[in-house]
């Protein structure tokens, strides 16, 4: 009876850890897939990048609005935009690497979103942007996790074969007309929606260790690439509930703890892993020298 209310009771008796978990739950769903073709298109730290690119977007809709869902998230999602397709077109522009790009435009508006957001905000508010807070989950909140979750899994029905032909064959892709410079900024644009449903409760430092560490240690767990969705989703819900305990019962930022469960998951793959764990490699070694 106590491990049952250790577990279940922070989400019987309070709201807001309700509409945490529901949120989490959702955004569990939609974004490691997308992690998992970021890391097989090797484009894994690109949601990184995104993640901070967002931060001035969202310090503008603060100033402006306060602590309004709507006045932040249209201003992240523009913040953004700009970062993810300006690289690009920096790149184009001056011959020179897209990474280098987004390295420095991610620099550029972490360093402005920060300092636009202490302007106003005390100690209290930044960590909430930096580090996330099951506080931060209200109606609003939840309604875009939901919603940006809703939207994901159904562009990723008609973006599937198209995104995963990109990642296997591209040649064959192009052959085919998959026209993928278009499913390319579809893609990037799920992407930056995730990221910034997932800043309320993970922050903006956090949005995107539900997407990659989960997508990271499933490549252990599975060969084929439904085998790895299972296990990446699978894997992160178990990390939002227990990184969203954690939280409650630690008095820990809802951001770190769930990532940091996540990373744990991660560490349990790589060494005991069925493809490729370190535990695996070991116990073949001695097979092969003979």
């Amino acid at each position: 009876m106590a491990m049952l209310d250790l577990l279940w009771g922070p989400f019987a008796e309070f709201g807001f850890m309700r509409r945490a978990l529901v949120g989490c739950l959702a955004l569990s769903l939609a974004a490691p897939p997308l992690g998992l073709f970021l890391m097989l298109r090797r484009m894994s730290l690109t949601a990184d990048v995104l993640a901070h690119g967002i931060l001035p977007g969202i310090a503008a809709g603060f100033l402006v609005a306060g602590l309004s869902v709507t006045a932040m998230s249209l201003g992240g999602l523009a913040a953004g935009l700009v970062v993810g397709l300006g690289a690009g077109a920096i790149s184009r522009a001056t011959g020179g690497r897209e990474d280098a790009a987004l390295a420095a435009l991610y620099l550029v508006a972490l360093a402005l979103g920060v300092t636009m957001i202490s302007t106003r905000a005390g100690s209290v508010e930044l960590s909430h942007f930096l580090f996330g807070s099951v506080l931060g989950v209200d109606d609003p909140a939840l309604f875009l996790m939901a919603g940006v979750a809703s939207l994901t899994l159904v562009a990723l029905a008609f973006a599937w074969r198209p995104l995963a032909l990109e990642c296997f064959d591209p040649g064959f892709a192009a052959a085919a007309g998959a026209r993928g410079a278009a499913w390319h900024m579809v893609f990037l644009g799920l992407v930056v929606l995730n990221v910034l449903a997932a800043f309320q409760a993970l922050g903006t430092l956090m949005a995107v260790g539900l997407m990659m560490l989960p997508a990271v240690a499933a490549r252990h767990w599975a060969r084929s690439l439904g085998g790895m969705t299972y296990a990446a989703v699978a894997m992160a819900l178990a990390s939002s509930l227990a990184g969203l305990l954690l939280s409650f019962h630690l008095d820990l930022p809802s951001g770190p703890a769930i990532v940091l469960v996540a990373g744990l998951l991660w560490v349990v793959s790589l060494l005991a892993g069925p493809v490729d764990g370190l535990a695996v490699r070991l116990m073949r070694r001695p097979h092969l020298a003979r």
